[in-house]
């Protein structure tokens, strides 16, 4: 189906929201980038790599439900900029515990863990932000623009993952760690000036008379698990990357395998961005979401199965030209699960629908990089990516079986009206 491309970006608030969303990815990817190929330099230990994102992933769990009840009840905009302010907490830090003098002045351990610590405030922080910036998106574009809204939302931020990672490693291979982390500070400084731009929007949701807070996410919890289509989509997503994504151990990849350094590593973390990128572009004017889940369980296939091409591949760019597949076939996947998240889900529930699907995607992208760490500690890198992509193809082949009748399911025009 053919759409007005630009559509959506003739809104001027959704493109200060879109742009506010691009700093903060650039600087959370550059910043990830950094910190892992310092942590590897220093310990040689995967996991290691993988308890990163652990760190992440289990306050950013542990908060985002309470952060979508709180986009439901509260002013997004306002949220918003309590969670980039902790988010420039955290960066400052980082910066302040990954100096010389401090690691040395302490066991490895301790250091560790007030690294850990600091990268456990961005995730709470993210915790925070990630519901109420995602369903703020649904009040400033009328829904027949959702799909298109969807596919250059997903180009911000995949924008953001082949800039980050580039500038990550670029700006540690010519400058050092403390200027790089410097600069993913100030691009979180520059989002807060963004918000600016943004229009407050109060509640939409009032607690009921005796409802707890408990009661009251909960309510976003059980919209999920009534509406299958939402439900199938958030646990294809989340199994499928949970297995398949190799992002964490790329730093072990590029100094065992592909024989390359900080700034070629930049450019392996970006390929699936810009995969993504292109594919979205793509997506702005056919939208993938007519035959919504036909195409959303080829994606995921697909994802496997460039997986397994990565596994094998020990010539660096047959591993780029993989992982760009990747990222190609993940933004189709992307593009669908936001398109039916915005239309199925009601404007008084969008905050706790928004917060559940945060957590299936952190859990996903934090957890599944700790169990990446963690099998290529078990495994080696090479077997625990070919167990991965296996993982990924049987996963989306049984929920394909097991959801043959949402195959009928059409989105169209008259459907987001």
């Amino acid at each position: 189906m053919r759409t007005d491309a630009l559509a959506a970006l003739r809104i001027g608030e959704f493109r200060a929201l879109s742009a506010l969303g691009l700093l903060v990815m650039i600087a959370v990817q550059a910043q990830s980038v950094a910190i892992a190929w310092a942590l590897y330099q220093i310990t040689r230990d995967p996991l290691v790599l993988g308890l990163v994102g652990l760190a992440e992933a289990v306050p950013f769990i542990s908060l985002a439900l309470f952060g979508g009840y709180l986009a439901d009840h509260r002013d997004k905009r306002t949220l918003m900029r309590i969670a980039l302010t902790l988010m420039v907490a955290a960066s400052g830090l980082l910066i302040a515990v990954m100096q010389t003098p401090v690691r040395n002045a302490m066991g490895p351990w301790q250091w560790l863990g007030l690294v850990y610590g600091s990268l456990m405030l961005m995730g709470l922080a993210r915790g925070l932000f990630s519901p109420s910036a995602t369903a703020l998106r649904a009040f400033v574009v009328p829904r027949a623009l959702y799909p298109n809204a969807a596919a250059w939302s997903s180009t911000a931020m995949q924008s953001g993952m082949v800039l980050g990672p580039l500038l990550g490693g670029l700006s540690y291979a010519a400058y050092g760690l403390t200027t790089t982390l410097w600069g993913c500070a100030a691009l979180l400084v520059a989002a807060i000036a963004l918000s600016l731009w943004l229009r407050p929007r109060p509640p939409l949701s009032h607690r009921a008379q005796g409802q707890s807070v408990m009661q009251n996410i909960a309510e976003g919890l059980q919209f999920v698990r009534r509406t299958p289509v939402i439900l199938y989509a958030l646990a294809l997503d989340l199994l499928v990357v949970l297995f398949g994504g190799v992002i964490a151990i790329l730093p072990m990849f590029a100094e065992e395998i592909l024989l390359i350094g900080p700034d070629a590593l930049g450019l392996l973390r970006a390929a699936p961005a810009v995969g993504a990128i292109i594919t979205i572009l793509i997506c702005t004017r056919h939208t993938p979401t007519y035959h919504a889940w036909r195409n959303l369980l080829l994606a995921c296939a697909g994802f496997g199965a460039a997986t397994l091409v990565f596994a094998v591949s020990t010539h660096f760019w047959l591993s780029v030209a993989a992982l760009f597949a990747t990222g190609a076939f993940d933004s189709v996947s992307v593009v669908i699960r936001q398109t039916l998240l915005q239309i199925y889900t009601p404007d008084a529930l969008r905050g706790r629908v928004q917060s559940v699907n945060s957590v299936f995607i952190s859990t996903s992208n934090e957890i599944g990089a700790f169990e990446s760490g963690l099998a290529a500690k078990l495994l080696g890198a090479v077997p625990s990516v070919l167990f991965g992509g296996a993982m990924t193809l049987g996963i989306t082949g049984l929920i394909g079986h097991r959801t043959r009748s949402l195959l009928r399911l059409r989105v169209t025009p008259e459907s987001q009206g």
